[in-house]
């Protein structure tokens, strides 16, 4: 599965995509922010990545569905967006994403982050989309905004950063699909 947009093309990781992972998410101003990843992340940890994600696209009936965030022109990896912990009886999921330093600022997110929408209330048939972004992470916090996805609330010292051992108070958003619904 992959999802084309004007200027990205959101796929499956592949081992040719290590060096771009390595190089993109290697950067504590972006793992910081993120609850597993390590800092440093190497080679090896990217390899694990990429064999996790083969088995994760494999699973009947899937539970998560992991993209690269590939840039057309470049055809080089400047992230991840993902859609996790997929229940369909109860209608629910989580989305979560990332972007290297260098494509912050640009757009890339709200172009992934809509197909991601659209993959969670059209194709998958959600109710409700969740987000958890450490308090503080102020960019994250506005793309979800940004597409309607409403506060609920923080969930006091709940949170451990893999990349720094620091813990985090964890802002929880939502979106509903009647209200994604609404927005189109």
């Amino acid at each position: 599965m992959r999802f084309v947009t004007r200027r990205l093309i959101l796929r499956l990781i592949t081992i040719r995509d290590i060096k771009d992972l390595v190089r993109n998410i290697n950067n504590l101003r972006v793992s910081k922010w993120l609850l597993v990843v390590p800092y440093p992340y190497t080679t090896k940890d990217a390899k694990w990545w990429v064999s996790h994600s083969a088995e994760k696209a494999k699973e009947k009936p899937r539970t998560d569905y992991g993209f690269n965030i590939e840039l057309r022109e470049e055809t080089s990896i400047i992230g991840g967006i993902g859609i996790t912990k997929i229940d369909r009886y109860q209608g629910t999921a989580s989305v979560g994403y990332w972007l290297g330093e260098d494509y912050w600022g640009q757009g890339y997110g709200s172009e992934a982050l809509e197909k991601m929408l659209d993959l969670a209330f059209r194709k998958l048939k959600l109710r409700r989309l969740e987000a958890e972004v450490f308090a503080g992470n102020k960019a994250s916090a506005g793309l979800l905004k940004k597409f309607g996805f409403r506060y609920e609330g923080t969930t006091r010292e709940s949170a451990r950063c893999k990349a720094t051992g620091k813990i985090h108070d964890a802002e929880m958003y939502s979106l509903l699909a009647k209200e994604y619904k609404r927005r189109r």
